[in-house]
């Protein structure tokens, strides 16, 4: 009795030492392919959804980390959700990055008017504002407060221009835009203290 029972005890330890190898192979794989996965979307990840890439590269460590203690199992059972992490990480990257380039195209097709635009409503500020400092009288509906302040208001459109058009040099159309159109925006309401009217 007690020698079948240990024979039997014997058979079934190396039962589930076959059974727990015939499970290592498949976790392996399935650790090195989600892992191979995660690496090919990484970067377009990082650039354009960091905080879900952090989430799926968590999913992944303890998926390792299970793989490292042994629990083949456990690796296996938690593969097909890694894996559907890694598929939507890869989605949203891709969207998230076709949305970005879509704005940039955007503020690139806007900055070319307002590449012309904007520096013409400066000099004409510009000329306008030395005229009316040569003039003894100014014309109605204009002070010399309102003179005094569109002659500094010039100093800052031209340094924020200076700006817009950097960022555009560099590539960056979405900031050249935001402050193409501030100083735009700005050069109007000057525009219209001096009794200009805006074209």
């Amino acid at each position: 009795m007690k020698k079948s029972s240990v024979w039997l005890l014997a058979t079934l330890a190396a039962l589930a030492i076959v059974g727990c190898a015939m499970q290592k192979a498949p976790a392996e794989q399935a650790v090195a392919s989600a892992d191979a996965a995660l690496a090919a979307v990484r970067d377009q990840a990082q650039k354009y959804v960091p905080d879900q890439l952090q989430a799926v590269q968590g999913q992944l460590d303890a998926v390792k980390d299970s793989l490292s203690k042994g629990d083949y199992k456990g690796v296996l059972a938690a593969a097909p959700a890694l894996n559907t992490a890694i598929s939507s990480l890869k989605d949203s990257a891709a969207a998230k990055q076709a949305e970005v380039e879509a704005a940039l195209a955007k503020a690139k097709d806007a900055w070319g008017p307002m590449s012309t635009d904007v520096p013409k409503m400066v000099d004409a500020i510009s000329s306008r504002v030395d005229v009316l400092s040569k003039s003894r009288h100014l014309p109605k509906g204009v002070t010399k407060d309102s003179l005094a302040a569109a002659k500094s208001s010039l100093d800052s459109m031209k340094a924020a221009w200076g700006d817009a058009a950097n960022a555009a040099t560099s590539g960056d159309y979405a900031t050249a835009t935001t402050k193409g159109q501030a100083v735009k925006d700005q050069a109007t309401q000057v525009m219209q203290s001096l009794g200009m009217t805006s074209s």
